[in-house]
């Protein structure tokens, strides 16, 4: 069920490293180009330029960003989006910090995610060198695994390696920190060392010491003995690969629970499409609508149902997690999002699938505890399960349904209200109008806090991976270099990129990079003059907006200023024709902003973001 690729034999590749000739770039976008990687993310440096060059030759599509941050987070969508690792490289020192957000991001959100990080040569390291920090020590605790070349018969095996780690297991970010004088070819390092040195106008018996030590480092560099693969191995340990386990006990124990539940929930999570082919995810499916539980779709998992299914649910989730007798819980972490496993029923049955053990039993200790692939859990227990018990759970849908209409009409009603009370635009009736908008082949990235969150009670996914939000770290930024992975990876598929006025900010200089490349996202700014979700509750608590009020900027105008087009809408009645208007802009491939004037709403009174 899960992934696995077909690759050459990796003593073969080894061997090659040793005997070829080729620069440390060329060997990097060999590895790379092997494990069907088709991007790479940068933005240039000295240190890293190499590495550009080895990936273009060997058919890889570089793209340049505006911020390294952008470089990690399109690395993150492509992984998202094809279940390859996506792959940035970044030049040494500030490039390297510069990606640290977006890195924390994908080990939080579980991305398998390659962090090239360019370095002084090994000779200079520690001595002053420009842009040579101690980088190891900042990423390890980012990283799955985080490692550092030091020869050349090691770099290819190493990067080979760090791709496998970022896939297996629980996936996440991996970081290889490769100095330059391992990246060009011998010669031309080699003449370097010795102009820089300084070692040929040395003379005596001092000269010819320091020669000597040169030549040593260099044939260490250079001419060290062929790499031990399985010793290689055998040195990275990367935990329990629960990936292919499949614990039949507790897929029977699970199934006789549900078979004598009467107020069943499902609530799965991004993990549970961990690594999936399209046929695995239509299996996947096929299994949740025979299982036929009320379902609750979070983070990646937003849209696996399509738009249609009669058994999700969008509201409402508290509410029948409290009153549920059994609750399955698919790649999801007890996480605040969860209220730490106190939203569930503390007298239900709780069933957890997780690939991670921490997160199978952190907050809460599931009564049936599988530590296997969550999509492969669901896939077996509707195969153990048998024919849906609907007729029995009759009772419990109309609850549920009911709740779900009256939550729709609520907010049908406060969309009215709002756009008649200001003149401006209603968030909610903006979202009723793009969802409306959408083509069905529609990937929404999503960047912002109150104006997204509000979003996500209305917008409908198409289908899976047609969702991408920054996952529980909360991170704003994610924006332009999401939208810019999923543009290069879906490029029949409209584009729609949901930002706040606040985190637009971030990332919007990436229409530059839309721009050059060809892309045309459809970019939506909420424009409420504030940091929303933040002044909301300081007001209220505080008694005071300190640092959360914006102005109303003409953000279209920074988009054309770029390169892109911008539309500009301040009225409940041009929602519909401006829709329409960015839409074709954007089939004709030029990249579109649409700035709405939101009016003041209350719909997330209650929410805290804490």
């Amino acid at each position: 069920m899960i992934r696995r690729r077909e690759q050459p034999d990796r003593d073969s590749r080894c061997e090659e490293d040793v005997i070829s000739n080729d620069d440390g770039g060329t060997i990097i976008g060999q590895q790379l180009a092997d494990y069907g990687v088709e991007y790479l993310f940068t933005l240039c440096g000295g240190h890293i330029s190499p590495i550009l060059v080895g990936a273009d030759e060997q058919g890889l599509d570089v793209v340049d960003v505006r911020d390294e941050v952008s470089a990690v987070f399109a690395a993150d969508a492509v992984s998202r989006t094809t279940g390859v690792p996506g792959v940035a490289a970044v030049t040494a020192g500030p490039g390297v910090t510069n990606t640290t957000t977006a890195v924390k991001n994908a080990q939080m959100a579980q991305s398998p995610v390659l962090i090239l990080g360019g370095a002084a040569a090994t000779l200079l390291q520690g001595r002053g060198a420009l842009q040579d920090i101690d980088q190891m020590s900042l990423m390890e605790s980012l990283t799955k695994w985080s490692t550092r070349v030091t020869t050349r018969s090691s770099l290819g095996p190493t990067i080979s390696k760090a791709l496998d780690a970022a896939t297996s297991g629980v996936p996440g970010p991996v970081f290889v920190e490769v100095p330059v004088d391992l990246l060009y070819d011998e010669s031309t390092v080699r003449e370097w060392y010795m102009e820089q040195s300084g070692v040929e106008k040395m003379s005596g018996p001092r000269g010819k010491a320091f020669e000597l030590y040169l030549q040593g480092h260099l044939a260490k560099l250079f001419q060290s003995p062929h790499i031990d693969w399985d010793s290689f191995q055998e040195a990275l340990p990367f935990g329990h690969d629960a990936s292919e386990s499949l614990d039949r006990e507790g897929i029977r124990r699970a199934a006789d629970a549900l078979a004598d539940a009467r107020q069943p929930t499902l609530v799965i999570g991004s993990q549970t499409l961990v690594n999936l082919e399209p046929d695995e995810t239509h299996r996947l499916v096929d299994a949740i609508e025979r299982l036929g539980l009320p379902t609750w779709l979070g983070g990646r998992a937003r849209g696996l149902l399509g738009t249609d299914s009669d058994i999700e649910y969008k509201h409402k989730r508290t509410a029948a997690l409290k009153e549920s007798d059994l609750s399955i819980v698919s790649g999801f972490p007890f996480d605040f999002r969860l209220g730490y496993g106190r939203k569930i029923n503390s007298e239900a049955t709780l069933v957890a699938a997780n690939l991670s053990e921490e997160d199978l039993t952190n907050n809460r200790e599931p009564d049936i505890g599988l530590q296997m692939h969550p999509g492969r859990f669901l896939v077996e227990l509707a195969e153990t399960f048998g024919t849906s018990r609907r007729g029995v759970w009759s009772g419990w849908f109309e609850t549920l349904d009911e709740r779900e209409t009256s939550r729709e009409a609520s907010i049908a009603r406060q969309a009215e209200e709002e756009n008649d009370e200001s003149g401006r635009v209603s968030p909610l009736y903006f979202f009723q109008r793009m969802d409306e908008a959408m083509d069905d082949d529609a990937v929404i990235v999503v960047d912002g806090g109150d104006f997204v969150a509000t979003g996500a009670y209305i917008l409908q996914p198409r289908g899976p991976m047609r969702w991408l939000d920054p996952g529980v770290f909360g991170t704003l930024g994610v924006g332009g270099g999401f939208a810019l992975g999923a543009g290069l990876t879906r490029p029949d598929s409209e584009i729609w990129l949901v930002w706040g006025d606040g985190s637009s900010g971030y990332s919007l200089a990436e229409f530059d990079t839309y721009v050059r490349h060809g892309l045309a996202p459809i970019a939506v700014v909420g424009t409420d003059a504030s940091w929303a979700q933040i002044e909301r509750e300081q007001v209220e608590v505080l008694g005071t907006d300190l640092g959360c009020r914006l102005a109303r900027t003409d953000y279209h105008e920074v988009a054309e200023g770029y390169g892109g087009e911008g539309l500009l809408v301040d009225d409940p009645d041009d929602v519909d024709d401006a829709l329409q208007e960015a839409k074709e802009i954007a089939r004709a491939g030029t990249p579109v902003l649409f700035n709405v004037h939101l009016a003041d709403s209350d719909f997330r009174k209650v929410s805290i973001s804490m």
